[in-house]
């Protein structure tokens, strides 16, 4: 760990002199028709964002780098859809000395979420259900769900559901499903890991043995809800979740470096993922966190998690959710309708409290949603839309100022910095029209 370390102080030294990947100048538009971004580039003036403001983003992620508290980032922001800044910084690899690049692939962890939620929603137009519609139409094994009661002298019963788990429910993290991070969490955690090959349709049977913790609809709680979603999109579909997202969104939208799993020829793409160090005031651990990169490389699976389990790169990921932002179309793709899109950003927790996003917020089918900007402590505006995943990447779309920001890094836990609440000041702060 100590020549690690070194290894590390010696490589800061060197960080500054890697070249911070930004792009916000129109002369970089010379790319193809989707280019090393994703998207089309421009100046950031004409688009009415400041040049000189941008630059504050390369400056607040550099101080967690310079600190050791993330090994390297990348940042993306497009505006009006033309992004104005795209910059890596630090390191992909710290031990092997591999310099963080823009199309570095991430684990996206529950940054999937919102993917998996867009493909149910492709079928909810075409007809096949809706929202208020039972999921046991379609996975039976949810039939007959029981509901944890606590009694008056603190025992718990089980008692029939009175609300059976509806498609919302489900896209909104309300359907009951024991919690992922609170509670019993590890009898949770040993029905719903997953065993060997398995695959999808085994796991979501398994899962359904176990009783709510709640009824439906009466709070929120975050849980592998968005992997149920996935399921949906098999049963409905009858194409696995691998083949719909690669078929039905990321081949039309170009995103052509995301996947559940690897392929051998990108591994030396993937970054790694570290830790903090507890007894180095929360730094960096430098290794890579137990041996999960093994869990991402390309093999006969057959388990595909909607609910955590794509990897990515900012140029695939902001090609996603521009097309959100575009209302369900890119360069001549259309995904998804107009309406669906204001459906899918639309609140449908009602006030239940989010204890995961805070107070001031929502939830639509798949996004946090902006209810309350003072009370939620953010400059996005009221409306807007995001979620994270568990190794630091964030995203988020500002339908009114026609924004979209990602930040990618790797690192878990991250509960000790603010990097993530941060971006959203320094991207924010450069919009001047």
């Amino acid at each position: 760990m100590s020549q690690l370390k070194h290894s590390y102080g010696l490589l800061r030294i060197s960080l500054k002199l890697v070249a911070a990947i930004t792009l916000t100048s129109a002369s970089w538009m010379t790319h193809a028709q989707t280019p090393a971004s994703g998207l089309p580039m421009a100046d950031p003036e004409s688009v009415g964002m400041s040049a000189e403001r941008l630059q504050r983003i390369d400056a607040f992620t550099q101080r967690y780098i310079d600190n050791e508290m993330v090994a390297g980032t990348v940042t993306l922001v497009a505006r009006r859809g033309k992004v104005v800044h795209f910059s890596a910084q630090g390191m992909k690899d710290v031990e092997r000395n591999q310099p963080m690049t823009t199309d570095t692939i991430f684990r996206m962890a529950s940054m999937t979420k919102p993917i998996a939620s867009v493909a149910l929603m492709m079928l909810y137009e075409e007809g096949w259900f809706q929202l208020d519609d039972p999921i046991s139409d379609w996975l039976p094994e949810f039939k007959n769900m029981m509901v944890e009661v606590e009694q008056a002298d603190g025992s718990v019963t089980l008692e029939p559901v009175k609300t059976p788990i509806n498609f919302t429910h489900m896209l909104t993290h309300t359907a009951g499903l024991m919690n992922s991070y609170r509670g019993d969490i590890p009898r949770y955690s040993e029905v719903s890991r997953v065993r060997g090959e398995e695959n999808l349709a085994s796991w979501t049977e398994r899962l359904a043995t176990l009783p709510l913790r709640y009824e439906p609809g009466t709070r929120w709680e975050y849980s592998a809800a968005t992997s149920v979603v996935g399921r949906l999109v098999e049963v409905i579909s009858g194409d696995d979740l691998d083949t719909f997202l690669r078929e039905r969104i990321f081949e039309p939208l170009q995103m052509n470096d995301t996947h559940f799993y690897i392929p051998a020829d990108k591994v030396n793409r993937f970054a790694t993922l570290y830790g903090p160090d507890a007894a180095n005031g929360n730094r960096m651990m430098l290794t890579e966190v137990g041996d999960e990169r093994s869990n991402y490389v390309s093999g006969p699976r057959a388990f595909f998690s909607g609910a955590g389990g794509l990897v990515s790169t900012a140029h695939d990921y902001i090609r996603f959710q521009q097309m959100m932002l575009n209302g369900g179309e890119l360069d001549g793709v259309r995904l998804l309708g107009s309406k669906t899109v204001e459906l899918i950003f639309a609140n449908h927790t009602g006030d239940l409290p989010l204890w995961l996003s805070g107070p001031g917020m929502g939830f639509g089918l798949g996004y946090s949603v902006v209810l309350d900007r003072a009370v939620a402590h953010t400059s996005d505006t009221e409306g807007s839309v995001s979620w994270g995943g568990a190794f630091g990447t964030l995203f988020w779309i500002d339908p009114e100022e026609e924004l979209v920001a990602i930040i990618l890094t790797q690192i878990r836990p991250y509960s000790h910095i603010r990097l993530r609440e941060g971006f959203h000041n320094v991207v924010n702060q450069a919009i001047v029209d």
